[in-house]
């Protein structure tokens, strides 16, 4: 197997002055690399978190609170583990960032109370969450 390391057990032969015989040891471990093409490519992260994130934007047709302003007043991300990061636009020129449990957690707090604000988030793929009134 490429990139994977072995302890190697052995069993005492004879006696030495901190070994019985039959006491087990553990050598350390061997350690076999390939540098060929196909054992070098990027694989999925096995038992790692998850890969991957999603970009958006977010929408904002009006501004109950005149807070944030409209038009794209977000971007951000979706991690592979559901955390959102959060780059509100404003205030200019660099605006904020904030870390969210999910995506969820986010729209609780600052898109769902705020139904007349008709806000949509859209991913790049194109996928789009509509909130608020019509």
């Amino acid at each position: 197997m490429i990139d994977k390391e072995e302890n190697i057990l052995k069993e005492v032969e004879k006696t030495s002055t901190d070994l019985n015989p039959g006491d087990i040891i553990i050598e350390p471990a061997v350690r076999v690399v390939s540098t060929e093409p196909e054992h070098l490519r990027p694989r999925p992260p096995g038992n790692r978190a998850p890969s991957g994130i999603r970009t958006f934007t977010i929408y904002r047709t009006s501004d109950e609170t005149g807070v944030s302003g409209d038009g794209i007043i977000i971007e951000g991300v979706v991690l592979a583990t559901g955390q959102a990061i959060i780059h509100w636009l404003t205030p200019f020129p660099r605006g904020s960032i904030a870390v969210f449990d999910s995506l969820d957690d986010f729209t609780k707090i600052h898109i769902n109370p705020h139904p007349g604000n008709q806000t949509i988030i859209t991913f790049e793929d194109g996928e789009q969450i509509k909130f608020g009134e019509e």
